[in-house]
């Protein structure tokens, strides 16, 4: 008897979702609930609320994008960002992979996907190439060591947090990256910083008055009589 072939993995398919009603916006949110705790996550109602805005083509220099990755009838993968006009940079959201896909490169896919989409959004809105791609990282995410190897990547010397997204929580504190997307940066000026991290809380978290909220004075502050951030202490690549 001749042995069967193993059956073929089912391919993974990567697409973005563009609607509210799409049938796999409730899956992706709740792969998003079993990686992120409650108080890193906004709701699924805002998801819902953007994608009517971009179904209502009232954006201008503003764009959000959810990519999924499906596996059969499966959401396996998430990934999500804000493109910046006014500060032309893409801010990573979320990035969220199932524990039956992880080490295959699927959140690199992802993230691959959402940088394209970022470019496409500055040519098209502002006209020019994207400056830069910013994430937020948790201080003892491993995967941080090896992103701050890249060339490309700067880990800021500074803190930076998280807004806080519910009523009695507290802002949550992460690293800041910023990945050049032409010419490497040894550091950024704070007059720029300033603008990105205003644009972040503002425009992709949507806190209507930052100036008001201790944590985003508590990073304003930190920038006090610097002229300039360079790589945090703990991220710094060797010299060649």
């Amino acid at each position: 008897m001749t042995a069967r072939a193993p059956a073929r993995a089912t391919r993974i398919r990567i697409r973005e979702i563009a609607t509210p009603d799409d049938t796999r916006l409730r899956d992706a949110y709740r792969l998003l609930r079993t990686t992120f705790a409650r108080h890193e996550r906004v709701l699924l109602s805002e998801w819902r609320a953007t994608l009517q805005e971009r179904a209502r083509n009232v954006w201008t220099d503003y764009a959000w994008h959810l990519f999924i990755a499906e596996r059969g009838s499966r959401v396996v993968g998430l990934a999500t960002g804000t493109y910046l006009g006014n500060v032309n940079v893409g801010v990573i959201g979320y990035l969220a992979i199932d524990t039956t896909v992880r080490a295959t490169g699927l959140g690199t896919r992802l993230r691959v996907r959402l940088r394209e989409a970022f470019r496409r959004d500055a040519r098209h809105l502002i006209g020019r190439d994207l400056d830069a791609v910013v994430g937020e990282v948790s201080a003892d995410n491993p995967w941080l060591a090896s992103l701050a190897r890249r060339p490309a990547v700067l880990v800021l010397d500074m803190p930076y947090f998280q807004p806080r997204l519910y009523p009695g929580d507290k802002a949550s504190p992460f690293v800041l990256y910023y990945e050049a997307i032409r010419r490497p940066k040894r550091w950024l000026a704070v007059s720029s910083l300033k603008k990105i991290l205003y644009a972040i809380w503002r425009r992709a978290y949507r806190i209507s008055r930052p100036l008001e909220r201790p944590a985003f004075r508590l990073m304003l502050k930190s920038l006090d009589g610097r002229r300039r951030i360079g790589p945090h202490p703990s991220f710094q690549r060797s010299a060649p």
